[in-house]
């Protein structure tokens, strides 16, 4: 691997451990005790240490050292997690970041300089009071500073093995030796075993060292072997133990060789054990061949064997999944690897849907039969695919963690972030995108919603305010919501403005919810004075765009003095979707399925008994509808009978009349050229079986689209 991709795979897996410091800060603040969640920290600060010095990123490595060794203080119970150690370990990760960014080049030394300093006042300021000794009997006031007790030297005992029974090429034990002799005076002496072949080589190292355990572990959490390593402190006197210690030690493990049960059982003697292992040959093969033990014995010793590998197996893999979800078998790929697979797929389908028109159009059993089997073989490539794509929401929240603990410090408030659902999976090009949206609603719910300590305690509420981040699968989409606890939005307010900016007439009687949607128009804000996060209206007609840009709706509800909630609905992919085809003319269209409820007719006379309003009566319910040979203004005469579909757009029913409904069609979506972008109501196109073109039309803004043109 060359240096170049080396220190790529570095940086890579650096953001990975930034993020989860970040996020393990976070939790550190609310449960500052928390041991465990302190050792996180270290180890991430440890790994990127480690790895950056060994990538030639000395610089990084050089100052992770100096955060490093202070939380090791915190970690050794020397110096205790507060707030200002929090903002400086805070500003040191957003640091690395920074350099990492950099790619080597020089960042604010002057920034550096600042976070050092701050970390050696934390230090320096918690280890003062431990300066302060009482004086030893006869000794005179203001003498010589008592000296400093050296670290005890303790004997440690270190097992090392291989997991997976054999040393692969290449291994060698020499490096990691060198490692420990830095700690101390360190002597190695192979283990023997029953079956060296299938067990492997063990390795027994004794180590006398004033380092602590976890400084021992730490020179094996760098190797890229996957070795299993035991540490064990031991007495002055320890020996090493008798071989009946040994013994009884083998009778307690779970994964026992054959020859050990053997004896376990009474079915031979140690000394059979010893002859037959002197004997290069499999022992169950030697032992029947002896006459020591038949045959259905060593099978079942086997079988037992095996067993119990297979339960200790599964136990070590449960364990590793709960302790470090990073072990779970996974492998980095290049998002344009993954972006160009996603293409092929959907072209894949494409030539699919071609072959199975051609195959329906012939009365070919063995073609009809082989065009089952691809479309099936297909789709399960296609859901596989998208799969691969899937992420949870929840990679996301941290950083809005972040952002809620900053902002809330910078406006004086106390603000708690609930979050749920963060397990819900979503595209991943729909995350990336969702980024900046979501920073805008958070950042206005800080600023605008959540009241500040003393005006929330005067309205009988906490003096800390909540915002809860949602998530959750409903149908085909993903909803994702915003709310708070705060003052909510004044309707009257937003009225008022709306009228001076001549959105809308003085007289004109609109719902709460349609005033609320006047907030999304470019340069809304009923702020009354600018902060350096909103207040000039620009931000949520950016999340209107960006919503829109990824084929979703966004709702908003509130109720003055309780607080606000934001609806985000989303499609769970961008790429290839599930809709509904439909006809007007000779030309075709796709709606998306998630957002169609049914499917109605549309006779001549029920839009005569209508008086020609562009409305059904639908079970009772009054449905507006669109003709979509109108809007696009499609050549030729509708037949007597249209078909309705019936889609919900933001909460509300909409019907969308066709000429005919043909049925659901798997939809690759294909980009439209820049010409074509900025139609009303098409988001894509996607190539049917026979080769031509269907728009996909774009439901949302199609209805918002008609309610323009008719005001």
């Amino acid at each position: 691997m060359s240096d170049d991709l080396n220190r790529q795979v570095f940086r890579e897996e650096a953001y990975d451990l930034l993020g989860e410091l970040e996020t393990t800060l976070l939790e550190l603040e609310q449960t500052p005790g928390d041991l465990d969640v302190i050792n996180r920290v270290f180890r991430a600060l440890h790994t990127i240490k480690g790895s950056g010095s060994m990538f030639g990123f000395e610089d990084i490595a050089a100052f992770t050292h100096e955060v490093e060794t202070v939380f090791d203080q915190v970690r050794n119970e020397e110096l205790a997690v507060t707030t200002e150690l929090l903002n400086l370990v805070f500003r040191a990760r957003d640091y690395i970041q920074k350099m990492l960014d950099a790619d080597g080049a020089t960042v604010a030394p002057e920034v550096r300089q600042e976070i050092l300093e701050g970390l050696v006042r934390v230090s320096a300021a918690a280890a003062e009071p431990a300066a302060v000794v009482e004086a030893a009997p006869g000794a005179e006031a203001g003498g010589p500073a008592e000296a400093e007790v050296a670290p005890e030297e303790c004997g440690y005992a270190v097992r090392i093995r291989f997991r997976d029974s054999r040393p692969p090429a290449g291994f060698s034990l020499e490096p990691l030796l060198e490692e420990l002799g830095k700690l101390g005076s360190c002597g190695v002496s192979p283990e023997k075993v029953l079956d060296p072949e299938k067990s492997g080589p063990v390795w027994n190292v004794t180590l006398r060292t004033t380092a602590s355990e976890e400084n021992i572990r730490d020179v094996f959490f760098f190797s890229e072997f996957d070795l299993d390593v035991e540490v064990r402190r031991q007495d002055d006197a320890a020996q090493a133990a008798p071989p009946v210690e040994q013994l009884e030690e083998a009778k307690a493990r779970p994964d026992k060789k054959l020859g050990e049960i053997l004896v376990e059982e009474g079915a031979i003697d140690p000394s059979d054990l010893a002859e037959a292992l002197a004997q290069q040959k499999p022992l169950g093969q030697i032992l029947v061949e002896s006459g020591k033990v038949d045959k259905d014995r060593v099978e079942q010793a086997a079988a037992k064997q095996a067993q119990a590998r297979r339960e200790v197996g599964e136990k070590r893999g449960e364990e590793a999944g709960k302790g470090h979800p990073e072990s779970v078998s996974s492998i980095r790929v290049a998002a344009e690897k993954l972006d160009n697979l996603v293409d092929l797929v959907g072209e894949l389908v494409i030539v699919q849907a071609q072959i199975s028109q051609v195959v329906g159009e012939r009365s070919d059993p063995v073609l009809t039969a082989l065009s089952e089997e691809l479309e099936r073989l297909s789709d399960a490539l296609r859901d596989s695919t998208l799969g691969i794509r899937m992420l949870p929401i929840g990679t996301t929240f941290s950083r809005y963690r972040r952002l809620v603990r900053d902002l809330s410090a910078d406006f004086g408030k106390d603000i708690a972030l609930v979050t749920q659902g963060a397990e819900t999976e979503l595209d991943k090009t729909v995350i990336e995108r969702l980024g900046d949206p979501l920073m805008h609603l958070l950042r206005n719910s800080i600023d605008h919603g959540i009241e500040p300590p003393e005006e929330r305690q005067a309205a009988g509420k906490p003096s800390q305010g909540t915002i809860l981040l949602a998530a959750e699968h409903s149908g085909g989409e993903v909803l994702i919501r915003i709310s708070d606890d705060g003052r909510g939005m004044d309707s009257e307010a937003i009225r008022a403005k709306a009228v001076e900016r001549g959105l809308i007439q003085p007289e004109a009687e609109l719902s709460e919810k349609e005033l609320f949607k006047l907030i999304f128009e470019p340069g809304f804000s009923t702020a009354k004075k600018l902060t350096s996060v909103s207040g000039r209206g620009v931000g949520m007609d950016v999340v209107k765009r960006s919503i829109d840009a990824l084929r979703g709706s966004v709702e908003i509800r509130s109720r003055k003095g309780q607080g606000s909630e934001i609806i985000i609905r989303l499609p769970l992919t961008l790429a290839i979707i599930d809709g509904l085809q439909v006809r007007v003319g000779d030309a075709f269209f796709v709606i998306p399925l998630s957002l169609v409820e049914e499917c109605v007719e549309l006779a001549h006379q029920d839009v005569e008994e209508a008086g020609n309003q562009r409305i059904l009566y639908l079970r009772g319910e009054i449905v507006p509808y669109i003709h979509l040979r109108e809007w696009f203004e499609v050549d030729g005469a509708p037949p007597a009978i249209e078909q309705i579909v019936i889609t919900r757009v933001e909460g509300s029913r909409m019907g969308i009349v066709v000429d005919s409904v043909i049925g659901e069609h798997q939809t690759v979506i294909k980009t439209l050229g820049r010409v074509y972008k900025d139609v009303e109501g098409i988001s894509g196109a996607t190539i049917k079986g026979d080769g031509s073109i269907a728009l996909i039309i774009d439901v949302p803004r199609l209805v918002r689209g008609v309610v323009v043109a008719s005001q």
